[in-house]
């Protein structure tokens, strides 16, 4: 049996092994969860929001030992806490919302005839989660889906196959069947078989723009559904009105927080020019003040990226940058070797569209800052991307952020804050960012069918 390696990014040891299954122990699994899956609908919804619910608090009951497995797994420094409050914020809120959102639609109820649209589970969900939040971006589908209904696979990321074992022992711990959440290890050919065999009902897919086309060639001829969430370019326009302490602090978190490995990341900023010099000085402080160590050190607020070869394609973007001409405003840190996972957060100026630092997702400590002379010229740069997924505007003025939020091609416009999933509120891209509703109520209509009752009265 083929065997795969969680490389941890703190020192380059093996943190765990696991065994792949094989194609035939992967296709058992589905059968296992459909065969589960009608005993599971049939279930009363308040029963399933109980068992998610439950789940829940035996996550939140271990919250130091997340924050210490993540730590090993992707890096993200022991002082974050892990990711609970997150989860805790997403999962609670699908849970509340489900009685309405899975409410049939009464059309009519008379002598005459009762018309109904009524929603029903698709079946079995494969989610395929990320590295880079791991336990928040799984329960953005499992949650819902399962609530829905639905039975669930999981495929974790490599880098975090620790977080899908944690997942699904919490919910058979709550006392959701094991059939109904399963926790896999496969390989990419194996994830293709089961979309392409129709082994699975919905797929839902955040990773790279290659991920997500591998995806939909499997799902090609299915007519599966297949929701996606790939790369990001996400931009900030800071207006001349706009507070810049603030929008400095919020920014810069933004786009280093979690080694910059966000999906919704800051990596570029655009700058009105009265405030431009003096916003590039208070980034260029934020970023030289943070400490890049050991991610298991208190002290520490920037730990390594979470594998070397996401490093150095940080590197190589910064490199080709200034040798076009850009300029670096952070010195190197100490832990920052140039060959590592450690990797100094690093503001650029002097930059143009023409370098892949700011075309391309960069998915690190990194960020190009450009002046503009007003809000047509940040309009046009922020939609100059092949992706769309957020987009931040920093004013004072509520209606213009409003209506300079309907010229953005972007799935989320924010104002005044940014790199933040609000679950009330559809998580939806364009472009190469792909498509699909995550959280909010259009979660629901996602993950599951509708179905019309047409019934007439004798």
């Amino acid at each position: 049996m083929t065997r795969v390696d969680l490389i941890s990014p703190i020192d380059g040891s093996v943190y765990l092994s696991r065994d792949i299954l094989d194609r035939d122990a992967a296709f058992a699994a589905a059968d296992r969860a459909r065969k589960a899956q009608p005993d599971w609908a049939a279930r009363p919804l308040e029963e399933r929001i109980a068992l998610v619910l439950k789940a829940r608090d035996i996550v939140g009951q271990t919250t130091d030992r997340m924050a210490l497995e993540l730590a090993w797994q992707m890096g993200r420094p022991v002082r974050y806490g892990g990711e609970f409050g997150g989860f805790d914020e997403r999962l609670s809120h699908m849970a509340e919302i489900a009685p309405g959102c899975l409410a049939p639609d009464v059309i009519e109820d008379s002598d005459a005839f009762r018309r109904i649209i009524k929603r029903e589970a698709h079946g079995v969900v494969l989610v395929v989660a990320p590295w880079n939040y791991p336990y928040m971006t799984a329960i953005n589908t499992v949650a819902p889906a399962l609530i829905a209904g639905n039975t669930v696979i999981l495929k974790h990321a490599t880098q975090t196959l620790q977080v899908g074992e944690r997942l699904a022992e919490a919910f058979h711990e709550a006392g959701v069947p094991a059939e109904v959440f399963q926790n896999v290890v496969i390989d990419h050919d194996t994830t293709s078989a089961l979309i392409a065999g129709r082994k699975v009902d919905f797929v839902n897919f955040t990773g790279s723009v290659g991920g997500g086309q591998a995806m939909e060639r499997a799902a090609a001829g299915t007519f599966l559904p297949v929701s996606t969430e790939l790369g990001g370019k996400d931009p900030g326009y800071v207006r001349a009105d706009a507070d810049l302490d603030a929008a400095v602090e919020t920014l810069m978190d933004g786009a280093v927080f979690n080694a910059g490995q966000c999906c919704c990341g800051v990596e570029r900023i655009y700058v009105a020019e009265p405030l431009f010099d003096a916003f590039v000085e208070k980034a260029t402080a934020w970023a030289e003040a943070q400490v890049l160590g050991n991610p298991l050190d208190a002290e520490t607020t920037l730990g390594p990226m979470a594998n070397i070869r996401f490093a150095r394609e940080v590197r190589a973007q910064v490199a080709e940058a200034l040798a076009d001409g850009a300029v670096a405003h952070v010195k190197t840190k100490p832990a920052d070797d140039g060959e590592g996972a450690y990797v100094t957060p690093q503001v650029l100026t002097c930059v143009s569209h023409d370098m892949r630092v700011m075309r391309d997702e960069t998915f690190g400590p990194v960020v190009g800052i450009m002046p503009v002379q007003g809000d047509d010229e940040a309009i046009r740069l922020m939609n100059d991307s092949r992706f769309g997924l957020t987009a931040s505007i920093w004013t004072r003025d509520v209606q213009a952020a409003e209506a300079l939020g309907a010229r953005l091609e972007t799935g989320t416009v924010f104002m005044n804050r940014c790199d933040y999933l609000d679950p009330a509120l559809c998580w939806t891209g364009c472009k190469e960012t792909g498509r699909g509703q995550g959280l909010s109520t259009l979660a629901y209509q996602a993950l599951t069918r509708p179905k019309s009752y047409h019934l007439r009265r004798s």
